[in-house]
């Protein structure tokens, strides 16, 4: 069985990884109303993809003490 912090560890990621999948989406379709808003969705995407590897890191750091 899972506990609390693993189960809201899969559930965040899951959140996350959605948000990537939309935003990138818009940015291929071509959503971006100009050149800022197109630089804003990728800022987006880099920043929600710095979380996830920000995830990893203190995973990381937890299971070594």
């Amino acid at each position: 069985m899972m506990n609390y912090n693993t189960l809201f560890e899969i559930e965040l990621k899951k959140i996350i990884e959605e948000e990537i999948l939309k935003a990138c989406e818009a940015i291929g379709n071509g959503s971006a109303a100009d050149f800022n808003d197109y630089k804003m969705q990728v800022g987006k995407v880099k920043g929600l993809k710095l979380v996830l590897d920000y995830c990893e890191e203190v995973k990381t750091t937890l299971s070594r003490r």
